[in-house]
């Protein structure tokens, strides 16, 4: 385990690498801001002292207010192998939320259609164009004095997915005011990759690794 400013890197070999996004750091870069790839980028750089470009492709992307793991492949193999595992769903990703209010169910799955809105996810009814099935496993794990902390486990990956499905059923994640929550600042949402299982591209180990949420 490493630690590059405020980045946690659980592993790096040749092939991937798994690390901890602070909430407020984008995955990858755009026009003004960098990214956890840049700062794995000039580590590697630094590490293995390399000239010239590195390869480091995201495997799954967080949004930019969301914190916790993220699986990066270091090489055109490694991309092609963890493609491949995620379009099979061999790649399990569970979530730590907390959502407002308190949930009638403890436990349960939703089931929604979504459509990619700007910068949003808009909840649409099936026969909508372009709609896409989003399905998502939760159980409660800890109540608040005026909040849930739920374990989610996605069977989709469907762009805000978690965002939108909380809210759409009246309990909006934690600070996520995009989607309808009253609290936070909205840089900061609660909601946490918090474990990553995958097989290993080239050993086919099957590697876990978890990240407490940092708001529990």
């Amino acid at each position: 385990m490493k630690w590059l400013d405020n980045v946690e890197i659980l592993y790096s070999d040749n092939h991937v690498v798994v690390a901890n996004k602070p909430s407020g750091m984008l995955t990858q870069p755009n026009e003004t801001e960098e990214s956890l790839e840049t700062y794995l980028k000039a580590w590697i750089k630094e590490e293995a002292k390399k000239e010239g470009n590195v390869f480091l492709h995201v495997i799954h992307r967080l949004d930019k207010p969301v914190s916790g793991l993220v699986l990066f492949a270091r090489t055109s193999k490694a991309l092609t192998r963890l493609n491949e595992e995620s379009r099979m769903k061999e790649i399990q990703r569970v979530y730590i939320a907390e959502v407002e209010g308190f949930l009638s169910h403890p436990e349960g799955q939703l089931d929604h259609y979504l459509i990619h809105g700007d910068h949003l996810a808009l909840i649409v009814e099936k026969e909508k164009e372009g709609a896409k099935h989003a399905r998502l496993f939760y159980k409660t794990i800890q109540k608040k004095a005026h909040t849930t902390v739920v374990e989610i486990e996605l069977e989709t990956g469907r762009y805000h997915q978690i965002r939108a499905q909380f809210m759409a059923i009246g309990h909006p994640i934690y600070g996520d005011q995009r989607y309808g929550s009253k609290a936070g600042d909205s840089h900061t949402i609660h909601l946490h990759s918090h474990r990553i299982s995958f097989r290993h591209p080239v050993s086919k180990e099957i590697l876990t690794f978890e990240s407490a949420a940092p708001f529990i």
